[in-house]
């Protein structure tokens, strides 16, 4: 039998008030607070790290970052992001090399039912959000559940993202679009 973790991450059904993922979610929030409020970049970095699923070299969060468990969360070489970075990552949240995020960027993987009834009994699921090499997403942009974007995608300020979008494609707007290719 599965633990509410492993359905979690799985994206099946789950029970958000699972004692171990409470806990989790609790030493998370600690650990954040107390690194966001360094003033040391490089140190903050470092213990950022160590929450994380994995990351890959040069990692650079600028203060402010959330995120709920730090397990699903996977970052290749070179990341930047800007302030007040947020990854809800009840699934795996990962992010390719080579990619910058603006200020107030949100990846969010939890899906909640629409079912009213489901919702009253805290059942909750989730989607995968990816994020290929060398994408740019600009200041304000939100990525909803279940996102696929390719390689060298740049995402306008302000971007609602819904839905996936293959390689080399500039998107804005909420919904985001295609305007236009780039390489």
């Amino acid at each position: 039998m599965k633990t509410e973790r492993e359905k979690m991450t799985a994206g099946e059904p789950y029970q958000q008030y699972d004692e171990e993922l409470q806990q989790r979610r609790s030493v998370v929030r600690k650990e954040l607070s107390a690194i966001n409020s360094l003033s040391n970049n490089k140190e903050q970095n470092q213990r950022l790290a160590k929450l994380l699923g994995n990351s890959g070299k040069k990692l650079w969060i600028e203060t402010g970052v959330q995120f709920d468990y730090g397990y699903n969360i996977h970052v290749g070489d070179d990341f930047y992001a800007n302030y007040h970075l947020t990854l809800l990552d009840t699934c795996p949240i990962t992010i390719g090399d080579h990619c910058y995020f603006g200020p107030d960027v949100g990846l969010y993987t939890p899906v909640h039912p629409l079912d009213p009834d489901q919702r009253k009994a805290d059942v909750e699921m989730g989607k995968p959000i990816t994020i290929g090499d060398n994408c740019w997403l600009g200041g304000h942009v939100t990525v909803l559940p279940g996102v696929t974007l390719g390689e060298n995608v740049v995402v306008g300020a302000g971007s609602v993202v819904t839905k996936s979008f293959g390689d080399n494609v500039v998107i804005v707007g909420n919904p985001a679009r295609v305007i236009k290719t780039v390489k």
